[in-house]
């Protein structure tokens, strides 16, 4: 069972908010998905162009390397038995003048998180995907940076791994950081079997 009357009713609500409206170029639509019994949350930055366009979380490039890193197929990423997704910014920011996308609105996470969840009983892992999310959860104890932060991600667990992005533009940072590969997906991926088998 995945969903419930709350569960149903609270993604009602952030479906319809529209907190930020007038600070997007665009009408809100707020991507994210859950359920009653997700198992592993993911904690990512704010849906870009594609996904708004697709209202699919992580239906891009990105989506593609943090399933590999994860070690399973989409059907599993896409099960909200298994997994949940939650930006820290519920709706595409809009592009910035400078290049890429601007930051996640930051008004989701305080007003939609607490509540997300109260909802997950069954919740044994949230994976922090980027800076954000990681100075939001981590506060005082993440490190003086994100790559320090992910290298020490066993301080974490078993409540949290934090994760660099798996955008396409990180790749001058895998370029200087193999360990990440190396180290830290082989046990992102023990992780994530561990939980999935009900190890």
């Amino acid at each position: 069972m995945s969903e419930t009357r709350s569960n149903k009713a609270l993604k009602k609500r952030i479906e319809q908010c529209t907190l930020c409206a007038g600070s997007l170029s665009h009408e809100p639509k707020p991507v994210f998905s859950f359920g009653a019994n997700t198992k592993i949350l993911i904690i990512g930055q704010a849906p870009g162009n594609k996904v708004h366009q697709s209202g699919k979380a992580f239906d891009d490039k990105s989506g593609d390397t943090l399933r590999t890193w994860l070690g399973i197929d989409r059907d599993t990423f896409y099960n909200t038995v298994f997994f949940g997704i939650v930006p820290m910014g519920f709706c595409f920011p809009g592009k910035n003048p400078k290049g890429g996308d601007l930051p996640p609105r930051p008004v989701c996470a305080p007003k939609w998180h607490h509540q997300i969840f109260e909802q997950l009983k069954d919740l044994d892992l949230v994976l922090l995907v980027g800076q954000y999310a990681q100075k939001y959860y981590l506060g005082k104890t993440a490190k003086r940076n994100l790559t320090e932060t992910v290298r020490c991600y066993d301080e974490y667990l078993p409540t949290y791994f934090p994760l660099v992005h798996p955008s396409p533009l990180n790749f001058r940072w895998h370029a200087k950081n193999h360990w990440f590969i190396d180290r830290v997906v082989p046990e992102l991926q023990e992780q994530v079997r561990k939980i999935l088998n009900g190890i």
